[in-house]
């Protein structure tokens, strides 16, 4: 077989073909990345990085985790895809994985986070119409500075108004409260509610865990008033903040719930799960995918999750977590532009007082990779394996970061 020969490319050629070529969607940095090994990464100049993005909240067992990417190649050699037509034993694998580590009972997948949040809407909708037959029960109450996608009704959905300007008109049925204010979610309850969905820790609206108290009064709010209860865990489930699934901090079960980023060990894949008697909704005809579950993305999902609880990855979360986040507090009487620190388990912020993209170049240029989410939040989401050596690393590089800025 002949060889194929890739020619290398430094970052500055490739960045110049991806201006030239691609869309402008992404406010990308300047780096292109070439390989990756369990927490670092390296770009196309041989630069290495500690990854404390790691896709933001996607490569939780690691770059390149061997099992993921043995599950792949095997798999890959064996069948790459095939319809949902057909049963994919991958796929039902797992989906009793999910399942039997959950307090839920059926799985539905499909690619993306996005595409689990359009199914759980479209499951909630359904069931409503089913359950109260001739009442007009479609809206879905989600909070303010919630991310759930970026197809129109999951937009929509999104209580920030910066991700929905432009695409109007957007789809009716969605309406926005506080989070953490049961007082106002009460309030906006009506005839027309169907659901109420959200997050246990708000990622993208500045790492802003729930109060576990409030999720029980939601909880309760929702069996009083027959409203569906949807969790979305796309960014916060599988180990991230402690436990395989962040409901399980505040004992509050979701009626429904959604995953993505970590699933797969990186390969594409979301998730809706349902307690069975609201799963019996969802009959053939009423909802698919083509791509979603197949043998690959599913053979992928299999490893990573039998690698994090093997290795009891979200034990080292919730460990490695509080080791950090006792480091980021004390940098709050350090640094006067520091308000405080944010999140649960391996998903952190340090809210400042000023804009953070200065600070993310900074220790972009020293080796770290964070992000910066709603302006001013240091968002940091590193490998569920790291250990305490990488943690002293990139608190040393952030310090000398925020030393810049003060």
């Amino acid at each position: 077989m002949a060889k194929i020969m890739i020619e290398e490319k430094n970052n500055a050629q490739i960045v110049a073909e991806g201006q030239q070529y691609l869309m402008n969607i992404y406010g990308r940095l300047p780096i292109a990345m070439v390989r990756g090994e369990g927490c670092r990464v390296w770009d196309a100049d041989g630069k290495e990085y500690l990854d404390f993005v790691a896709g933001i909240a996607v490569n939780s067992v690691g770059h390149c985790n061997p099992r993921v990417v043995d599950a792949v190649c095997t798999q890959a050699n064996r069948l790459i895809h095939c319809s949902n037509l057909y049963w994919i034993p991958p796929q039902v694998e797992l989906a009793k994985l999910l399942v039997e580590h959950s307090a839920l009972d059926k799985v539905f997948f499909c690619n993306s986070g996005a595409e689990a949040n359009e199914s759980a809407i479209k499951l909630a909708r359904k069931a409503a119409k089913e359950t109260h037959p001739g009442e007009e029960k479609y809206e879905i109450i989600t909070m303010l500075k919630s991310f759930h996608g970026r197809t129109l009704a999951t937009l929509t959905a999104t209580g920030q108004e910066k991700v929905q300007v432009g695409f109007d008109p957007l789809p009716a049925g969605f309406c926005y409260v506080p989070y953490n204010d049961i007082d106002a979610l009460r309030a906006a309850v009506n005839e027309r509610t169907c659901a109420v969905m959200l997050e246990p820790v708000q990622g993208e609206g500045g790492v802003i865990a729930a109060d576990p108290e409030y999720l029980r009064q939601v909880r309760r709010l929702c069996d009083e008033k027959h409203l569906l209860l949807i969790f979305d865990e796309v960014q916060v489930g599988m180990g991230r903040t402690g436990k395989l699934f962040a409901y399980e901090h505040s004992g509050v079960v979701p009626d429904i719930m959604t995953l993505a980023k970590a699933l797969a060990g990186g390969a594409p894949i979301g998730a809706m799960l349902a307690k069975e008697e609201v799963a019996a909704h969802f009959r053939p005809g009423d909802h698919g995918t083509t791509f979603g579950g197949n043998p690959l993305v599913t053979a992928a999902g299999v490893a990573a999750v039998k690698e994090m609880l093997e290795k009891h990855l979200p034990e080292n979360a919730e460990k490695m977590g509080h080791y950090l986040e006792e480091k980021l507090m004390l940098l709050k009487n350090r640094y006067s532009f520091i308000e405080g620190t944010r999140g649960q388990g391996l998903l952190l912020g340090l809210k400042l007082s000023v804009p953070g993209a200065a600070i993310v170049q900074s220790c972009l240029e020293k080796g770290l990779l964070i992000n910066c989410t709603a302006g001013d939040v240091l968002r940091f989401m590193p490998p569920l394996t790291i250990t305490k050596e990488d943690a002293d690393r990139f608190l040393t590089i952030l310090t000398a970061a925020l030393d810049e800025v003060e």
